[in-house]
């Protein structure tokens, strides 16, 4: 039998609402998955935001919808679906009239979902990519809408929104919270730091932010500097970075799970 790429490897997989298919790409190529998902992802606790958002989004409130992430779209129509479902033709109407700009390839296949194309895209899926992109746009008296990433407030893109001419509203459809206890963290902790771990692959900046809140950030830092630190995409990158690590590995311009399982499979399979 041939021998799988990834055999006798250990990878860390943080990743919380696609576990089992990260875990499963791994698996399948040989390696040991060491599942210790960080975060997990809610609805908005209030609906109200939520929903006073759509009523006036269907009311034609907005010219432009910035999606973030595809979770976002998913989350607003799920909210809509439990809490009014009586609004969803008039939301869905006015989202494929409006004009949708998404940050990466993530929203461009929740609106495929949708049978919607998105209008423009950011040159790269990261907020400077969108505001990059946007510079070329004439936003004067635009009315932007733009669902955010959990929670974050993404000021620069909006503070860009506003100087551009355009006036601005945000809607957060979900939060992000803790998934794995302190104790699970600190095993995985324990785990990197042991040298038993060959690779963690971060797949959301959430991600980062959990695992440097269980432990000092020097700790965190040099238990990473023990193994392949590989991220799915600029923005995590990004994330880690700003903690002082730097990610191995990255994608080089398809930002999914399975090009990323491709990238620890050459890379696992040359390191001793």
């Amino acid at each position: 039998m041939e021998a799988k790429p990834l055999a006798g490897r250990t990878v860390a997989v943080p990743e919380t609402r696609e576990l089992e298919v990260f875990a499963g790409l791994l698996e399948r190529r040989g390696a040991r998955v060491l599942r210790c998902p960080l975060v997990s992802i809610l609805d908005a606790p209030d609906p109200g935001p939520v929903l006073a958002f759509a009523r006036d989004f269907a009311d034609g409130a907005c010219d432009d919808l910035i999606l973030t992430t595809g979770e976002g779209l998913r989350r607003l129509l799920g909210c809509i679906g439990r809490h009014e479902p009586s609004l969803a033709a008039g939301f869905l109407a006015a989202l494929e009239r409006v004009r949708k700009i998404t940050r990466g390839p993530k929203p461009v296949r929740a609106l495929r979902e949708l049978g919607m194309k998105a209008d423009l895209t950011a040159a790269e899926p990261t907020t400077a990519g969108l505001i990059t992109t946007l510079s070329a746009q004439d936003l004067t008296g635009h009315r932007v809408a733009v669902q955010l990433y959990g929670t974050l407030p993404n000021t620069p893109l909006c503070e860009f929104l506003v100087r551009a001419g355009a006036t601005v509203r945000t809607v957060a459809p979900y939060v992000y919270a803790a998934a794995a206890d302190d104790a699970a963290v600190q095993g995985l902790l324990a785990e990197l730091g042991a040298g038993r771990v060959d690779a963690i692959a971060f797949t959301s900046t959430p991600q980062v932010e959990r695992l440097f809140s269980a432990a000092p950030a020097q700790r965190v830092r040099e238990v990473l500097a023990r193994t392949l630190v590989a991220a799915v995409g600029p923005v995590v990158a990004a994330a880690l970075a700003r903690h002082g690590v730097a990610a191995h590995l990255m994608p080089e311009d398809s930002f999914f799970l399975k090009p990323l399982t491709s990238a620890l499979e050459q890379a696992l399979a040359g390191r001793a």
